[in-house]
């Protein structure tokens, strides 16, 4: 899941939070790397104050650096300016809904016990779980936390991403996040890139591990996408396509419209098997 997905939601819970602690007033923020060290020092502290251990934030922030491959992401996101044959094609569109077939089939069992528990057939989890990482493959090369961290001190999003940061936070005291984690140039998570404040809105212990595991448990992730669907209103029984009901809990995942239409079509090829 992209930047982009549920920013008003997320912007909301920002606003609320800085309303109730002021947390972020000591670390200001920069368009440069120009001042990181200083912002890390104050934001730990506040962190502190907030009641998160203070072990656990010196791991933390003794594994932080700037990064500078996150900001150049950050700045250059040009592909979902493309058409939505060019977006298949770039993305691999045909090999996601062939592989996706067989995932279906080699995981009915665990998609079937997923749609009678959240609503959400197998083709949009599958579609998203391909389009996200190929189904597991590739979750990303940045240090998790230094991207998000990165995020929140660059001004263009600071709040939103201030929000995000203080979520990986709660994520590794919960032992469900690694210090040492690697994911996406935003700071998605595991196998189907949730951004940290929806692990901790949607997060959900598919298999009964005590920990949700979005890394290392496929069953984590995909019953995680299927909470975060349903919490956006998806219907179940109802069609996902442009025009129908299911179609506006797709758009919740993400905000562009050419990622929109392909999960929906990759999805309906899928569930036509």
């Amino acid at each position: 899941m992209r930047l982009t997905s549920t920013l008003s939601a997320a912007l909301v819970s920002v606003v609320a939070l800085f309303a109730g602690t002021q947390h972020a007033a000591a670390a200001a923020c920069s368009n440069t790397s120009a001042g990181f060290e200083d912002w890390s020092a104050a934001f730990k502290q506040q962190a502190a104050a907030q009641g998160f251990s203070p072990r656990m934030l010196d791991r933390v922030f003794s594994s932080i650096n700037y990064s500078r491959s996150t900001i150049s992401a950050d700045r250059g996101q040009k592909s979902f300016k493309l058409s939505f044959d060019q977006f298949m094609q770039k993305r691999g569109g045909q090999t996601i809904i062939n592989r996706g077939k067989t995932m279906k089939k080699n995981n009915a069992a665990l998609f079937a016990r997923l749609e009678k528990r959240y609503g959400v057939p197998a083709g949009p989890l599958i579609a998203i779980w391909g389009m996200e990482t190929g189904f597991g493959s590739f979750l990303g090369k940045e240090h998790t936390l230094s991207a998000v961290a990165t995020l929140a001190f660059d001004c263009r999003r600071s709040a939103f991403f201030t929000d995000q940061f203080y979520a990986a936070l709660e994520l590794v005291q919960a032992g469900n996040l690694d210090v040492n984690a690697k994911g996406a140039a935003h700071g998605e998570i595991g196998q189907t890139q949730f951004l940290p404040r929806n692990v901790i809105r949607f997060g959900v212990d598919g298999d009964g591990d005590g920990h949700i595991d979005m890394v290392r448990s496929r069953t984590d992730a995909l019953a995680s996408t299927a909470n975060f669907l349903r919490g956006h209103g998806w219907q179940p029984g109802a069609g996902y396509q442009q025009g129908e009901p299911n179609y506006a809990a797709i758009q919740g995942w993400n905000a562009a419209g050419v990622y929109q239409q392909a999960i929906a079509y990759i999805g309906a090829q899928i569930d036509a098997e």
